[in-house]
């Protein structure tokens, strides 16, 4: 693993150089330079993102506090970082602005003038009335891409509202499927909309780019955490509009096929799918239950969908007799998916989780040595690397103001001019 220091790479993402020669092909986004305006998560992941494939993402925060997750979380680390933190900013730069200030939105100027990419995540309104739209940037930046993620986006009658991933996933449905029948609310375990929604955002950043390619021109990307959760909707919406029964909690089953859920062995349980008529026989063989084959009620997969309790209550009567790893160690055999159920220690840490690099360890400078979750997708020629830790709160000020050309004078009168004040 590549464990470059906050000194130890160059600003525009290319690795350093030794002998005359790179260390390995630059990667992918070197050269780019993104300004991240962002705080909590969907941001900052989006940018973080970015910064692994190579790109300069420059973290613009207020200084005093800087973002605000830096103080989340229910624990204390050493210093006054979270360990969320430190796993949403690694390989960027940080610079303290004060952007509520004229010195510093003119600062800001300078700076989204030298970029290709914005990312801000403020209420809608809020940049423009600051002086930092789009209408703006542009003027001074045409080529610059500039991607504005919102709980509700841009426009519309819920726009102006404050959005998290709780109100996305209720608002969206994605509650109203998540859960057991007749239980009470659940949301999802992780925060699919504020995952969803930078996933989507990286995925418009980077066609906007491709097309600014041949166009010349940046354009505007209005991202949500709402329309991101509804775009996970897909069967459950096409079950609704294609028979007009709205989608209820199915607990860990599917809407599309069964059996294909947590059952439980005789010591707890274990996940399985049985989805088409191959595998079916197949579990039917495994489990030496022919009769099950032949019963009417689970003949095919809408009989098997439509008497799913009484199936599953039928398969559990014969996972009591062998353990949970025991019934996952026989299907795998067969060729039926199968696998136990992992908490997030056991899959981290797990054999193939090690071989994936899902854990690595980034260098601190006050933590010392930090766990975060690896990269989720690999590169044979041109693989992410840490080049640089989470930064401090204003790591990279006096850096940064030194690259754009500023001499102790600008940088005083700046200062004056309340640029850097909390």
């Amino acid at each position: 693993m590549d464990t470059l220091g906050h000194d130890g790479a160059r600003p525009d993402g290319n690795p350093v150089e030794s002998g005359g020669a790179a260390q390995a092909r630059p990667l992918p986004l070197a050269g780019l330079r993104v300004l991240d305006v962002t705080q909590v998560m969907a941001g900052p992941f989006c940018s973080m993102l970015l910064a692994d494939l190579g790109a300069d993402v420059i973290k613009v925060e207020p200084p005093g506090t800087g973002d605000q997750t830096r103080g989340a979380m229910g624990f204390k680390m050493k210093g006054s970082d979270s360990m969320g933190f430190l796993n949403m900013n690694r390989n960027k730069r940080s610079i303290a602005i004060n952007l509520k200030s004229e010195a510093g939105r003119a600062l800001f100027l300078k700076l989204a003038a030298s970029a290709d990419i914005l990312v801000e995540n403020y209420r809608p309104g809020v940049m423009k009335k600051l002086g930092l739209g789009y209408e703006v940037l542009r003027q001074h930046n045409p080529k610059l891409i500039y991607a504005s993620i919102s709980g509700f986006g841009q426009s519309g009658p819920w726009a102006m509202r404050p959005g998290y991933d709780l109100m996305a996933q209720a608002m969206s449905g994605v509650m109203s499927v998540t859960g057991h029948p007749g239980g009470p609310p659940v949301k999802a375990g992780v925060p699919v909309a504020d995952i969803g929604c930078a996933l989507f955002t990286v995925y418009g950043i980077l066609s906007a780019y491709i097309g600014r390619q041949t166009s010349g021109e940046g354009q505007y990307i209005d991202a949500s955490l709402f329309d991101a959760a509804l775009a996970f909707s897909i069967w459950d919406i096409s079950e609704y509009w294609g028979t007009g029964r709205i989608p209820e909690p199915l607990g860990t089953a599917n809407r599309m096929s069964a059996p294909y859920q947590a059952v439980r062995a005789s010591d707890g349980y274990f996940v399985m799918g049985a989805t088409n008529q191959k595998l079916w026989r197949l579990l039917c063989e495994v489990l030496a239950r022919p009769d099950l084959v032949e019963d009417p009620r689970f003949v095919d997969i809408p009989a098997r969908l439509a008497h799913r309790e009484v199936l599953i209550a039928e398969l559990e009567t014969s996972f009591a007799a062998k353990t949970a790893e025991e019934w996952v160690a026989l299907m795998l055999a067969a060729g039926i998916p199968a696998g136990r159920m992992n908490t997030y220690p056991e899959a981290f840490e797990s054999e193939h989780g090690r071989h994936r690099q899902m854990r690595i360890e980034v260098p601190h400078p006050i933590e010392g040595s930090v766990p975060n979750i690896g990269f989720p997708v690999k590169f044979s020629g041109t693989p992410p690397r840490t080049r640089r830790h989470a930064p401090l709160l204003g790591e990279h000020t006096e850096a940064l103001l030194q690259e754009l050309g500023l001499d102790q004078e600008a940088v005083e009168t700046l200062r004056q001019g309340g640029a850097f004040a909390p």
